[in-house]
This record gives structure tokens, sequence and C-alpha cells, in this order.
């Protein structure tokens, strides 16, 4: 998908969730840190990060007070929320896009190994890779964002969301990636991220997500 068509889609999505511009961000920039550490191909590095900036893009067809509720989901709110994995795919196949990458993660980015997850159940090998592997990147930042119920950001929040990671590794989430991810954060290369690209840092400056084809790639 062009980068700028992908952006604009972006900007509806963050019309609709004001949280969803620094989480984005880190997404992105976390996927980059993981396909580069696997040493995939500039061009599946590339394909990767864009799957993870338009990961959510199904919340564009979510209704808004659902999304901005300042308090947790009822039941049925949360029923409704969980369609934007389908609606997401569903408006890229309309769009004609078939990079496989993007397509299987915006769609099975919460499956889950044991077959818990949505929207299809799927289990184990099942759930194409880059979305078993986005599935890691999206439950850390997840657990690590501001959320009206939960306060915390920084490096007691990560510890904790590696640890969740750890608990279900290999029920819920893929080993390997759970391993790396762990790795790269006890490393300290993925600390930029977490903590300038916080909830708290104003990301207007920066525009829009950046284009991977005008990144270095390590």
């Amino acid at each position: 998908m062009d980068w700028d068509v992908a952006n604009a889609m972006i900007r509806a999505v963050e019309l609709k969730d004001l949280s969803t511009a620094a989480h984005t961000w880190r997404v992105t920039l976390y996927a980059q840190a993981v396909a580069e550490a696997l040493k995939l191909a500039p061009e599946n590095v590339y394909q990767f990060m864009q799957a993870a900036a338009l990961h959510d893009i199904g919340k564009i067809d979510i209704p808004h007070g659902i999304l901005a509720k300042p308090g947790r989901l009822t039941d049925e709110e949360y029923e409704i929320v969980k369609m934007h994995t389908v609606l997401g795919h569903e408006r890229l196949v309309r769009m004609g896009e078939t990079d496989p990458t993007l397509l299987t993660v915006v769609r099975h980015h919460h499956e889950r190994l044991d077959g818990s997850g949505y929207p299809d159940g799927l289990e184990s090998d099942m759930i194409p890779q880059p979305a078993r592997r986005f599935g890691v990147i999206d439950t850390f930042d997840a657990m690590t964002s501001i959320r009206p119920y939960r306060e915390e950001i920084g490096e007691e929040a990560a510890r904790a969301s590696l640890a969740e990671l750890e608990r279900h590794k290999g029920t819920w989430y893929c080993p390997h990636t759970v391993d790396l991810f762990h790795s790269l954060y006890d490393s300290g290369r993925i600390d930029w991220i977490l903590h300038h690209f916080n909830d708290k840092a104003d990301l207007s400056a920066l525009g829009a997500v950046p284009d991977p084809d005008r990144l270095e790639m390590a």
C-alpha cells in the first residue's frame, strides 16, 4: 500500500480514537525492532511495519462514543470493538489490497495460540506468523499504555507486561517472539520507544507515522 494512503487511513482512525497516535508510533517502531532482530529482508521489514501501523484500521467503522468512552466497556460494547479486526480486513479487501502480511495482521492480531482469541478462534500455526509476532507487540504496548483505569507507564508497567507475556507464553503468545521481545527489552534496544513515545508525550509535531522507506534499517 502506498504510504501516503496508509497515513490518511491512520489519521482517520485518530479522529475516532485520540489515543491511537502514540500507540501507532510505538507498535510501528517495535515492529521494526522485532523484524530487524529476526534479520528479515528489507521488504519484509517494510511490510511488517506497515501492517503494525494499520492494524487498528477497522476502528474507523467503530462508533466514536464507544472508542472514546472514559471507562471500562460493557460486554456489549466490547463485542462491538472486537469487530474492528473483521471490519479492517474487509475494508482493505474492498480497496484491492493483496499483501498477506498486512491482511493477516489486521484480521488476526487478537488470535491466541489456544484458540481463545478472535475473530476466528484460530489455534497455533493456523494463526499466520506475522499476526503471531505482532500479537506480542500489541499486548506489550496495550499493557504499557495509559487507560482510564490505569495510569502506570514506563519501567514498572513494562516489567508487568513482560511477566504477563511470560505467563501466557505458549498458550496465548508465540514463545519465540516473547523471548525475542524480552531480549530486546533487556538489551535496552526498545527503551527509547517506551520512554519517548509514551502517552504523556506530545507527538503532534512529529506528523505522520514514518515511512519505512525513509528510515535507516539496521
